[in-house]
């Protein structure tokens, strides 16, 4: 008769100690310590991690006047950080909207008068399109769209397309 084997017992898997749950607030300020959150944002993590609506909004409160959270502060590294990547006011505005930045925050961090907006969009322009001769009015409306998609308001865009025309005529005539 063969020999039968024997097994040995299963080796134990090492189990990791069960991490204590951790509170509303240092869940709040774990978020808070990797970006900037607006107050909705915020509200909204913290509900889908199961914690109790009635005591979100007490220490959102909290945050506030501690001044660790704060929409302002919010509006202002997003503007930057979109301004930065090329976008557009009409973009940015849209975007801050539906992350809860209330109106009038939005109107003092997006200023459509700022003339930056046209050299972004003159700088957006002739990093997509190296060659600025337009050839055809369907050519003429896809760069259009390009810019509208980008964020940018119909006049920025009029103006941006003569800077291109301009300097297309002047290179033409100095050649």
């Amino acid at each position: 008769m063969p020999a039968k084997y024997i097994r040995s017992p299963k080796k134990q898997k090492r189990r990791k100690p069960l991490k204590p749950e951790r509170s509303i607030r240092d869940t709040a300020l774990g978020l808070l310590s990797r970006r900037e959150h607006t107050r909705l944002e915020l509200a909204g993590k913290l509900e889908a991690r199961e914690f109790p609506a009635a005591e979100i909004n007490p220490l959102l409160d909290d945050l506030q006047r501690e001044g660790l959270q704060s929409d302002a502060r919010f509006a202002e590294s997003y503007v930057y950080s979109r301004t930065r990547r090329g976008f557009g006011p009409l973009r940015i505005r849209q975007e801050l909207q539906a992350r809860g930045v209330t109106e009038s925050l939005v109107n003092t961090h997006v200023d459509f008068n700022d003339p930056q907006w046209l050299q972004l969009a003159c700088q957006e322009y002739g990093k997509k399109f190296k060659d600025p001769r337009v050839g055809s009015a369907k050519e003429r409306a896809r760069r259009m769209r390009y810019l509208q998609n980008r964020g940018f308001t119909g006049d920025i865009i009029r103006q941006t397309f003569v800077r291109f025309e301009r300097a297309e005529t002047a290179s033409g005539a100095g050649a």
